[in-house]
């Protein structure tokens, strides 16, 4: 009896398993084909700005505020953003859903601040994209914890979706949660979902970011110690940023009217944005990764620390979008500024830079080290993995994201 028992749940267990791992198929191919939408407009619209940084910038601030007015007006329940996606996968009392009018929200929201030169991101974006929709599908699955499961799909369809880095994505969401945990629960689904995701945003013409690195660094001795000095610079900026970003937003919350507070603070970065090399600033920072991975000196020494602070003014002041692109710029500006001084290849340096200090402000290890290796190719895994792990024991548990939680 006891034999048939057992039997019955390893079939059981397994058979959900194999379930949940095909429901992420079509979850995948619907987030990606959003993504896909998302990522195309996003990358038209920051082209668009560049070539009118001055007829567009200056009204930054009338897109913050009809942003803010269309949240207050339609977006009841979404204002939480990445917070309330955290709070329904952690399954707290009384946040049981993600609206689905969060989706045109906040795809309108953050197109509009990328049009007039806000400093932020899009994986925010695409994230609460794939949770709202996996979220509303696995609602409808009879299985325990099919909520959480399709929650962390979704956010890894989402990422994967829009990097086409489907490892990394993978990886991203069944870490961030709580960090130093892993949701191996939701590792099929996950798998099946960014997959299926990052498919399908290619087929559907939005193209991956793809550097590869051919500079080899063998890990001897003073190698080891210039990647962990290196490691060291990138996970107090990846930190820096999460604490300088959640004091800023204490500190625009004290402006208590949302139109107000993103009005004021939306002139201020127009007039920043502009002085300071004329729209360099502005939007998702792909400009700056190019530059980081284009010809020798096309990188300022100070690039790094004004995208960070202009991005963290950005989003304290409440303007829709993420923080992870304009994090890759900054961390590959940083390590370009910093290969002289640590004697390291300046390609390189840029390309561990770029998933570092990453890593270090979302307090994430495994999805930077399968970033640097998707994008920059694996030969240097090895250099991924030292400085992003020191990065990582370095930030002092700082993250991006309010709602992750600590195993330790």
């Amino acid at each position: 009896m006891e034999r048939t028992d057992a039997a019955a749940r390893i079939r059981t267990a397994y058979g959900q398993m194999l379930l949940l791992a095909l429901l992420g198929i079509p979850i995948g191919i619907a987030v990606g084909a959003v993504c896909a939408l998302f990522g195309r407009v996003l990358l038209a619209i920051t082209a668009f700005r560049e070539a009118h940084p001055w007829q567009l910038i200056p009204f930054l601030a009338v897109a913050g505020i009809a942003v803010a007015a269309a949240y207050r007006r339609f977006g009841r329940g979404t204002e939480r953003g990445m917070g309330l996606v955290f709070a329904v996968a952690h399954e707290d009392g009384g946040e049981d859903e993600i609206p689905l009018r969060l989706v045109p929200l906040i795809m309108v929201g953050t197109w509009l601040t990328h049009l007039f030169g806000g400093s932020a991101g899009r994986e925010g974006v695409a994230v609460q994209i794939g949770a709202a929709i996996a979220h509303r599908a696995g609602r409808l699955v009879p299985i325990e914890h099919a909520g959480r499961v399709f929650v962390v799909a979704g956010m890894a369809a989402g990422f994967a979706g829009l990097f086409r880095t489907p490892l990394a994505a993978c990886a991203f969401a069944l870490e961030v949660l709580v960090a130093g945990r892993l949701e191996y629960r939701a590792l099929a689904t996950a798998l099946t979902a960014s997959l299926s995701a990052a498919m399908t945003s290619g087929a559907l013409g939005l193209e991956k970011f793809e550097v590869p690195v051919d500079a080899a660094l063998a890990l001897d001795a003073p190698a080891l110690l210039r990647l962990a000095a290196a490691g060291l610079v990138f996970g107090v900026v990846g930190g820096g940023f999460a604490w300088l970003l959640a004091w800023g937003k204490r500190q625009a919350g004290r402006i208590v009217n949302p139109l107000a507070r993103i009005g004021v603070i939306g002139v201020a970065l127009s007039v920043a944005l502009l002085a300071l090399g004329a729209g360099r600033y502005a939007g998702l920072g792909t400009n700056l990764i190019s530059l980081a991975f284009g010809e020798p000196g096309a990188v300022a020494c100070w690039d790094w620390a004004l995208k960070f602070l202009l991005t963290v003014a950005t989003l304290s002041a409440g303007f829709q979008g993420g923080e992870v692109t304009p994090l890759f710029s900054i961390g590959a500006t940083l390590g370009v500024a910093l290969c002289g001084v640590l004697e390291l290849p300046a390609e390189l340096m840029a390309a561990l830079g770029y998933a570092a200090v990453f890593g270090s402000a979302t307090n994430t290890l495994l999805a930077p080290i399968l970033i640097g290796g998707e994008v920059f190719g694996f030969a240097n895994l090895p250099a991924f993995f030292v400085v992003c792990a020191v990065a990582y024991l370095v930030n002092l548990d700082r993250s991006i994201y309010s709602g992750q939680r600590l195993a330790r």
